[in-house]
């Protein structure tokens, strides 16, 4: 055994956990975990400019990691304070962050002293774990426990608060007897799965609803057998788009009240029983229960057992890990394939892929002011299949979920359940440092690009390269959009004559301006036809500088996306593609 600082066996942890990609802000209470981590030098840190951008950050990189797990460090105080909504976002969608805050000497807890917060207490609510370290010889246990229990059924965040004292006391330890904790995974058994298909085979119309614990567990491959083995349509969550691609014949949409496709909602309607691997059935994707459960049979297989009943009893509960349960799925399917005892669900299917050429929203406008749906239609056409989304919430966010293409998972990465403005330009960094090379595309409001948007300047620093589209109606649009049922249109307007920008029309921010104040590069968008050389443009300088680079559109100030309370019920805005000639061309393809 060795001795050493608590901060130096810190950071030895911290590589043998393989969580080597930190994102934070020193100060007085956190500085000798900084000394150590400067000392080790194995540990990369990205200075943020705000803490909660530092908690969005290291929430971007887990999801974006696929496995490794991002940690955001910040000081006594008001830097744990700030870093709450960073772990509400994460804890909400299962997403494993570790937060280090710094804190006042033992002693000096009870004293109301400087800077000095129960941080344990406040963080407990949205953490696995929210631990303040009083004693130094906890300390490793603290973190072999914290970095178990991120990996270990439903995953999530954990708070570790450290004393000044406790980080500077000097413990036994050795790294070479450290060792990670084995994440305990709950596994369906054959009986579950041979009940569970026994049900779904009862259906005529049978579904896959698949949620994002098939991402956390890294299963998109085994879902797409068990879909085209079986011939079953999936229909996956918003947190799983791009668990089977948008492009495959048996992608039958997504559905919800919001961030849904029509066919998608047509096609689940007219299901008779699904089974949900890894969702939780949000209030947005169902809408309704007794429109959304009327006349189907529902399986619900979830890691989290108290998950399973928690919105609504499905006929047949499964506690176990996503992948495990594909898995002896898969195992009993293939038999029963074998001795043809499985349905022929391909005419079903069939019809599901159908409705994805005669059920789009229409997209093609040649509006001036932009309408928000060419804005799609072009970021379709620009970026690739190899392109990874990023963005938080608002009209944005619900058109691009309804009109943009993702092909394969990890690569839409959005806050889900939380959705807090100003997630997007922190998590987008984030993204980059855990997709190096990568094609990361953001999308954002102006409301949501200006809560955040001094994070621009650590892109600009540290040279994190990615393309952020900048839908601007200068409107809070999704509250205006809820305030028709209130008849008004009350404080939602961020419109202003710019007296430094004559240039905005009375739009108010230069977003151009700022942006190119922080280091970074933007480009203004005001007809459509000026898309394609635009998106060309700052593909060319992002590679150039490597640096974010801004494409603002402008649009037009007011534009109704589609939505509803019901999923029989959607209000729909602004005209329907009836016909596969406005279909986009990538979902069309896999029709011949």
């Amino acid at each position: 055994m060795t001795k050493m600082r608590a901060v130096d066996a810190i950071v030895a942890i911290l590589e043998k956990e393989g969580a080597t990609e930190t994102f934070g802000l020193p100060g007085a209470a956190i500085n000798p975990l900084y000394s150590a981590m400067k000392a080790h030098g194995g540990i990369r840190h990205t200075l943020a400019r705000h803490v909660e951008g530092a908690s969005h950050m290291a929430d971007g990189y887990s999801r974006a990691a696929d496995g490794n797990i991002g940690v955001c460090l910040g000081t006594s105080g008001p830097a744990g304070t700030d870093m709450i909504t960073g772990l509400y976002a994460s804890w909400a969608d299962s997403v494993p962050i570790l937060c280090i805050t710094g804190q006042a000497p033992l002693a000096k807890l009870h004293k109301e002293d400087f800077q000095a917060v129960d941080i344990e207490t406040i963080a407990a609510p949205v953490t696995k774990m929210s631990m303040t370290v009083k004693e130094p010889g906890q300390v490793p246990g603290a973190f072999q426990k914290a970095f178990g229990l991120m990996r270990s059924g439903r995953p999530g965040p954990v708070l570790l608060d450290l004393p000044f004292d406790v980080q500077m006391a000097e413990i036994e330890f050795d790294i070479d007897l450290y060792e990670p904790l084995e994440a305990a995974k709950p596994k369906a058994t054959r009986k579950q799965a041979e009940r569970a298909l026994d049900m779904l085979f009862a259906g005529s119309h049978p579904l896959i609803v698949a949620g994002g614990g098939i991402i956390n567990a890294g299963a998109s491959e085994k879902l797409v057998e068990l879909a085209e083995l079986l011939s079953i349509p999936v229909i996956p969550t918003l947190m799983a788009w791009g668990a089977i691609p948008d492009s495959h014949p048996l992608m039958a949409g997504m559905v919800g009240i919001q961030t849904s496709h029509r066919y998608g909602n047509a096609s689940f309607l007219a299901s008779d029983a699904v089974i949900g691997i890894g969702n939780r059935w949000a209030n947005r994707h169902t809408g309704g229960l007794d429109t959304y459960r009327k006349g189907r049979t529902f399986i619900h297989v979830d890691i989290d057992p108290t998950q399973i009943g928690r919105v609504f009893t499905p006929d047949l509960g499964i506690a176990s890990d996503a992948g495990a349960a594909l898995d002896i799925l898969l195992e009993v399917a293939r038999e029963r394939k074998a001795a043809g005892t499985a349905p022929d669900y391909t005419g079903w299917a069939a019809e599901c892929t159908a409705r994805k050429g005669t059920m789009q929203r229409k997209t093609h406008f040649d509006n001036v002011p932009l309408k928000p749906q060419r804005v799609y239609e072009e970021m379709n056409t620009a970026f690739g299949e190899d392109t990874t989304y990023v963005s938080t919430i608002g009209l944005s966010q619900i058109a691009g979920a309804q009109m943009l293409h993702v092909f394969g998972p990890r690569r839409w990465i959005n806050a889900g359940q939380a959705g807090p403005l100003g997630w997007t330009v922190p998590a987008a960094l984030g993204v980059v440092r855990g997709k190096p090379g990568q094609k990361v595309v953001a999308l954002s409001g102006d409301y949501d690009f200006q809560f955040m948007i001094e994070e621009l300047a650590v892109g600009a620093q540290f040279k994190l390269p990615y393309i952020h589209v900048v839908v601007n109606n200068s409107y809070l649009g999704l509250i205006r959009q809820s305030q028709r049922g209130f008849d008004m249109d009350f404080e939602v307007s961020l419109a202003f004559e710019n007296t430094n920008s004559p240039e905005t029309n009375g739009y108010g921010v230069d977003h151009v301006k700022v942006a190119e104040g922080l280091g970074c590069k933007a480009i203004r968008v005001e007809r459509p036809e000026e898309f394609p050389a635009a998106f060309a443009r700052a593909q060319e300088l992002m590679e150039e500088f490597q640096v974010p680079v801004i494409v603002e559109a402008i649009l037009e100030r007011v534009t109704n996306i589609s939505m509803g309370s019901e999923l029989d019920n959607m209000t729909e805005f602004e005209g329907l593609a009836e016909s596969s000639a406005d279909a986009p061309t990538a979902i069309l393809a896999l029709q011949g």
